[in-house]
């Protein structure tokens, strides 16, 4: 399988290990591994089953020093496969994962956590220093979940101009250390906002090569057709040089991801555009994608759980949002009506950003039941 030959519109060209985004080259389809990166055997082996699918590029998530060795060796047997690493909150950890990828993902949202004595352009100087001495790539990763709280307090309740400013602020420092190999993405798990940030995004910086994102989009067919929403207008108009599809999917099915990507770029050249139910008339699930951050592997099955449990409540206007992890999981479940994130040995239920609970997974279901129950008495009690 080749790369798409999706016209986009010119941008900078970035060259990410034998493959290039941008510059007027074909759309790159990438993936992210769902295994644990400690766990060597199961990742190769993600690594060549993403890869054999057609992913451009596969990027796998650090968390810590502990990890760094488990990386080399899977550098080791994956030569020819262009790898991402994900730095997640501990962007610390650069300057060991460098020499075994070809390109870092930071998200601007996570550098005030650790070395707060630091500054914000000192921590990006490094990080542009380190990708420069090891010939690397980098993606300013901006998050809906995680957006830097200094730009959502200058942008009090407009979530999307501090989406969009902090990139931009992030582009502005990288072109200050004189570094212009960097890609941008800005993910929300709404469609239609993703659509809104990377139009904000590229009228700003038409030059920077977009990666198109849909965060959470959730188990197929829903999950697809959500990123559809947003891709296919996009890429139609030509913006967008890579792509992410993220599905909740189990670790067999995960080069799903790549496959759906490659029939959207197909369908977006050929002229071929579905008609999508609008989501904001019933229930919404909205899920993460299986990946490596995922605490414990019963996440995907809950998330089809949540999907089959709600089906009686499908016509009530409620989001649920089912999340893997303690990276995204407590911020983007504020927004939804009910939420979960799962953790290692609980999962822990939100209403909003009222927290409800901690709940074992085979218990947690049921009190989800009940809270949903109760939401739409208040609804139909207020009506």
């Amino acid at each position: 399988m080749t790369q798409s030959d999706t016209v986009v519109h010119k941008t900078r060209a970035v060259r990410v290990g034998s493959t290039t985004v941008g510059g007027g080259a074909p759309v790159v389809v990438q993936s992210m591994c769902a295994t644990k990166t400690t766990d060597i055997e199961a990742t190769v082996a993600q690594v060549h089953q993403l890869a054999r699918a057609g992913a451009g590029i596969v990027r796998i998530a650090l968390d810590n020093e502990k990890e760094v060795s488990a990386l080399k060796e899977i550098r080791a047997q994956t030569r020819g496969v262009n790898l991402s690493v994900d730095l997640q909150e501990n962007y610390r950890i650069a300057g060991k994962v460098a020499p075994h990828v070809d390109k870092l993902r930071y998200n601007p949202g996570h550098l005030h956590h650790i070395e707060k004595s630091k500054s914000i352009p000192d921590k990006v100087r490094w990080l542009a220093t380190v990708a420069r001495d090891h010939d690397l790539a980098i993606r300013i990763g901006v998050n809906c979940g995680s957006v830097a709280p200094a730009f959502l307090e200058k942008y009090a309740g407009d979530q999307m101009a501090a989406m969009v400013e902090s990139a931009v602020w992030h582009c502005e420092m990288m072109d200050s250390c004189g570094f212009d190999r960097y890609i941008v993405s800005l993910k929300d798990s709404d469609p239609a906002r993703v659509l809104e940030g990377n139009r904000r995004f590229a009228a700003r910086r038409p030059d920077v090569p977009l990666h198109l994102g849909v965060t959470e989009a959730g188990l197929p067919p829903d999950g697809i057709i959500k990123t559809r929403l947003a891709f296919e207008k996009l890429l139609a108009q030509g913006t967008g040089a890579t792509i992410r599809v993220s599905l909740t999917l189990p670790n067999e099915r995960k080069h799903e991801e790549v496959e759906v990507g490659f029939q959207i770029l197909r369908d977006v050249a050929a002229g071929r555009f579905i008609s999508v139910p609008d989501f904001g008339q019933g229930m919404n699930i909205i899920s993460c994608p299986s990946c490596s951050r995922v605490e414990n592997e019963k996440f995907v099955e809950l998330a089809q759980a949540v999907k089959q449990m709600s089906i009686y409540a499908a016509a009530h206007r409620i989001t649920i949002a089912v999340m893997g992890c303690r990276v995204n999981g407590p911020g983007e479940t504020d927004d939804a009506d009910l939420g979960l994130w799962c953790g290692p040995t609980t999962v822990n239920l939100k209403k909003k950003d009222t927290k409800l609970g901690n709940f074992p997974y085979d218990k947690v279901l049921a009190r989800l039941r009940i809270e949903l129950d109760k939401l739409i008495s208040e609804r139909a009690a207020s009506n």
